[in-house]
């Protein structure tokens, strides 16, 4: 069989002056080459956005509670702040862990702008991805959900858009009747994601006396997890220290059971007994915060014991992102 040829060229010449829009894989190249854009500049496009970024959040404020909001809260909100201020006809803009019928973002009738940080995306830069999304959302009419689109290769990042010195407080909710502002005019397709969210939200909440510590009931037990913000190998050896030393529980019944790596950070995890609520563990979490800045600060090399201890760690260690 013979192989198909490309097209060819046309005969005017290409236009390689200026920014190539993006348009869609299989259509023709804006830049006139007579190549599909995935054949052409879309290559160079996919190329520049799909290395992983192993820490998107970092140098954010609240860079582990940005994490958590991620991946371990099913509903929770965060008001955003912008470098460079909210346009005029945006009252608000806050980050949320979901919306319905997995919008990457909605904007209200009122103007208000609410991005999801736990939608699918398409490259490896996760805070490049919700910071087109969020560019997008605060020009989107009113009453509109935002659609999901292609990243641009060059476009901003959250790093370039969030104002650095401002506070990052997640609320965290019991539902997520945050997505309406009149659930009378949600329509048949929103009610019904609603209850299905509603459904299969898993208690959560925010412990206040140490930070992105988060304590959470399912059927069989409970737990804490627990985003930190420490090098990995010095938190391993200090967890390790404390293990083996018989201190890295937080109370009776309770026990540290492992760690998972996400976006850049560990996470410790505690199994909690059933009757153990995210209040009781705010005394525990706060003295063992002190033990553990103790451990961190050591730096003699870890005992056979410690070794063991650390080993145990890293075989129930798991990476999410």
């Amino acid at each position: 069989m013979a192989r198909k040829r490309r097209p060819s060229a046309p005969t005017s010449a290409p236009a390689t002056s200026g920014e190539v829009p993006v348009v869609g894989a299989r259509e023709p190249c804006p830049c006139g080459s007579g190549r599909r854009y995935k054949a052409c500049h879309g290559r160079a496009a996919a190329q520049a956005v799909t290395e992983l970024v192993r820490r998107p959040f970092e140098g954010l404020p609240g860079e582990c509670d940005w994490v958590a909001l991620r991946e371990l809260v099913p509903a929770a909100t965060a008001r955003l702040t912008l470098r460079d201020g909210l346009p005029a006809d945006v009252p608000s803009l806050t980050l949320a862990t979901v919306l319905p019928l997995a919008w990457p973002a909605l904007r209200r009738q009122d103007g208000a702008v609410l991005v999801a940080v736990q939608n699918d995306t398409a490259t490896g830069d996760l805070s490049r991805d919700l910071a087109d999304v969020l560019t997008r959302a605060l020009t989107t009419a009113p009453g509109s959900p935002v659609e999901a689109g292609r990243t641009p290769a060059e476009g901003p990042r959250l790093q370039d858009l969030i104002a650095p010195d401002a506070p990052f407080e997640p609320e965290i909710h019991e539902g997520f009747e945050f997505w309406l502002d009149d659930a009378g005019q949600a329509t048949p397709e929103v009610t019904a994601s609603l209850e299905r969210a509603n459904a299969a939200a898993t208690p959560t909440a925010r412990l206040t006396g140490v930070s992105a510590a988060y304590w959470c009931r399912t059927p069989e037990k409970n737990h804490l997890r627990w985003v930190m913000p420490h090098p990995e190998e010095a938190l391993l050896d200090a967890l390790a220290r404390l293990h083996a030393a018989g201190a890295s529980s937080l109370g009776e019944g309770t026990r540290l059971v492992g760690s998972f790596r996400a976006h850049g950070l560990t996470v410790p995890v505690w199994d909690l007994p059933g009757e153990l609520s995210a209040e009781d563990c705010e005394k525990p979490a706060a003295v063992f915060e002190e033990r553990l800045t103790e451990a961190l600060a050591v730096d003699a090399p870890l005992t056979a014991e410690e070794r063991r201890a650390r080993s145990g760690l890293m075989n129930r260690q798991v990476t999410l992102h």
